[in-house]
């Protein structure tokens, strides 16, 4: 009875892995058809970093759709990219992107253009082309209203602050210029660097006027420093203008349309962008964790789905891998002949394969399956597919050594009295080993559902919008970061607790009654007083 509870729990884990497969394909081929479309345009930017882009809820203002959510994105680089796409009669479609993940996604064709407030300067500009400049601006420094350097005014009013700014940019780079500065850990993204402000872990942060403007503008905590000296910077640091590939024949489309856009006119954009950004609310409105929840619910909502939705896949395919390749590494190896060699490669590739994957952090695999099949192989995968393939394979590899391990722990007379009746060591497996190793890892398998769970995070460097990326752009639309990301913190712990106690039921239900009747043909135990019943 317990071993058909077992498999029926397996087929079942089978049935789900098969209905998602056609989704994928289906996903994918979408995607492929989407992007070969010459009528729209993609663009890649962060829809966090106001006034330039953020996101929000409805189509407020010129609000555009992001691609694959319910949210819309809006800002100075959303209107500039508004204006282009109609100069090159082409449908606009943003893409909501990490910073980091921005450049990879054009060079390997996900998007066609990068508008986020993005820099020509010489390093990014072996990787990528850029249009003209359409827009340029000053480097400020962002402090606490409140703080020490509140009242500063020059570069050495700054020695012995400790500053950062975000990675990967110039405004990194140019803290060097202040003499006995504490120069801190570049951070990914504007969010972190406010909660890194606001709690005291860094004094202040590096970044260009219309930013600053708009941290100010919408939250009095902040103060813009503009400095009576200021950084040494070139022209084009300063600037801003539009990424395309190389040779895509963008560049000059691109730079017709920028140069009907007067001075005026962008000055103008900016204007509204900053007064339309998402600003903070008076002190006092509202509870701000009820008032978060009440007000971007859709986005928790979503980012949680997502996350649940991948890593449930991705741990289903995963542990059907990791059976796989368990059974196929413990199969005895015969002294000689053809099969040993096989046997032998067929190991030695699948020790290839655990290691990587154990061997590598997930981040690091989803940039390269992501946008390296891209670039290697001009292979389209659809985001979420590519999410939960990477979760499959990167559980997969786990799970295969938790699968080794619950059949090395079988004991050797099993196998030797299953050998002794006939079975061979496809059949030993599946009517005596398996159903006791599907029992005994479950434990091990729930444990690596809630590490999905948690790890899933990370996915937003190829445009997965779970639900960390989905917070950190909540913060970035109402300047709330501790209780944003309480809220998400708060939604971590229900997931994982929640699939924590589902596997313990699981667990109880496969294990059986605690008390059971021995089999009629087995010594019985029998009460001296039913005994004495029955003779009389």
């Amino acid at each position: 009875m317990k071993k058909q509870k077992i498999w029926s729990v397996l087929l079942l884990l089978m049935i789900a892995v098969m209905a998602v497969l056609p989704w994928g394909m289906t996903g994918n081929a979408a995607e492929v058809s989407a992007d070969s479309k010459s009528d729209v345009f993609r663009v890649g930017m962060e829809a966090g970093y106001a006034p330039f882009n953020w996101t929000q809820m409805d189509n407020s203002n010129g609000g555009v759709p992001i691609s694959g959510t319910n949210e819309y994105a809006g800002g100075y680089d959303v209107e500039v990219a508004k204006i282009i796409a109609t100069g090159l009669g082409k449908e606009l479609e943003i893409v909501k992107t990490e910073w980091d993940g921005l450049v990879p996604a054009l060079t390997s064709g996900k998007i066609d253009a990068i508008i986020a407030g993005m820099s020509p300067t010489e390093e990014r500009k072996e990787t990528i082309d850029f249009t003209d400049i359409y827009y340029t601006s000053q480097l400020v420094i962002v402090v606490n209203a409140d703080g020490p350097y509140a009242d500063a005014g020059c570069l050495a009013d700054f020695s012995g602050a400790q500053l950062t700014a975000q990675l990967n940019t110039f405004h990194y780079t140019v803290i060097d210029q202040i003499d006995g500065v504490v120069k801190e850990t570049a951070m990914d993204n504007f969010p972190a660097m406010r909660v890194a402000l606001e709690s005291g872990m860094i004094d202040g942060y590096v970044t260009e006027r219309p930013e600053a403007v708009s941290a100010v503008s919408a939250n009095s905590k902040y103060k813009m420093i503009e400095l009576s000296d200021g950084f040494v910077t070139n022209e084009e640091d300063t600037a801003i203008a539009v990424g395309v590939q190389k040779g895509s024949g963008l560049q000059e489309e691109i730079n017709t349309i920028l140069a009907g856009i007067s001075e005026d006119a962008r000055a103008k954009i900016m204007d509204e962008a900053i007064q339309n950004q998402p600003a903070e609310a008076e002190e006092g409105t509202a509870n701000w964790l009820v008032r978060i929840v009440t007000e971007n619910w859709p986005m928790f909502l979503s980012g949680a789905g997502a996350t649940l939705y991948i890593s449930i896949i991705g741990t289903l395919i995963g542990t059907v891998i990791g059976l796989l390749v368990g059974v196929i590494r413990t199969i005895p190896v015969p002294q000689r002949g053809a099969r040993r060699g096989l046997l032998k490669v067929i190991s030695g590739i699948l020790n290839v394969y655990i290691e990587v994957f154990r061997g590598t952090p997930m981040i690091v695999q989803a940039m390269v399956i992501y946008y390296g099949s891209a670039l290697a192989f001009n292979i389209n995968m659809n985001r979420i597919a590519a999410a939960i393939f990477i979760v499959s394979i990167n559980t997969g590899a786990y799970m295969s050594e938790i699968v080794r391990g619950g059949i090395v722990s079988i004991d050797k007379g099993q196998f030797e009295a299953a050998h002794a009746i006939g079975m061979d060591h496809i059949k030993t497996m599946r009517h005596v080993v398996l159903p006791q190793v599907i029992r005994n890892i479950l434990p091990a398998t729930g444990n690596e559902f809630v590490i999905n769970i948690k790890d899933t995070s990370v996915l937003n460097v190829i445009s997965v919008t779970e639900l960390y990326f989905q917070t950190k752009s909540i913060a970035g639309i109402n300047f709330h970061y501790f209780e944003s990301f309480f809220v998400a913190c708060v939604l971590y712990f229900v997931m994982t607790f929640t699939v924590t106690r589902i596997l313990r039921l699981l667990e109880r239900r496969l294990d059986g009654p605690d008390n059971y009747n021995m089999a009629g043909n087995q010594m019985q135990v029998v009460r001296p007083e039913d005994l004495q019943r029955s003779t009389n």
